[in-house]
């Protein structure tokens, strides 16, 4: 008999810049996970949408404003991790107002999709690269 876990929805975005590059945020010292490289988003915050937790996690994490209808739903990534679940929709977006800059102090890197592999990222955000792949080349 298998223990059901808690399922926690986390929102991420593929950002696409103008020379087809994705942008990666490292996750600072201090939070689970501490150095891997992810897609940026976060937690959705009750009563919001993903879209909505996207648009205002993206402003949060680096200073930059989305519209809904430039995000795109693109795959999710469901993994199970020791304590839950994560099931996390991935939106990829490639108009945006503003400069991504790391605005909370993390880094930040555009790179291109044939890249990915050669960053550390969280075992839930892995799945994601080859259909980044796909759609990027």
């Amino acid at each position: 008999m298998t223990i059901s876990k808690p399922i926690l929805i986390v929102v991420a975005c593929a950002l696409i810049d103008t020379d087809n590059r994705v942008l990666l945020a490292q996750r600072p010292q201090g939070k689970s996970l501490a150095g891997l490289w992810e897609f940026p988003g976060g937690k959705l915050e009750a009563g919001e949408t993903p879209e909505e937790a996207l648009i205002r996690e993206l402003y949060e994490e680096l200073a930059i404003t989305v519209k809904e209808e430039c995000l795109s739903p693109l795959t999710f990534a469901s993994y199970s991790y020791e304590k839950f679940h994560l099931l996390m929709p991935l939106y990829i977006c490639r108009r945006y107002q503003g400069i991504a800059k790391g605005a909370e102090g993390q880094n930040i890197k555009w790179i291109s999709a044939a890249d990915l592999d050669h960053y550390p990222m969280p075992p839930a955000d892995k799945p994601l690269i080859p259909i980044l792949k796909d759609i990027l080349y």
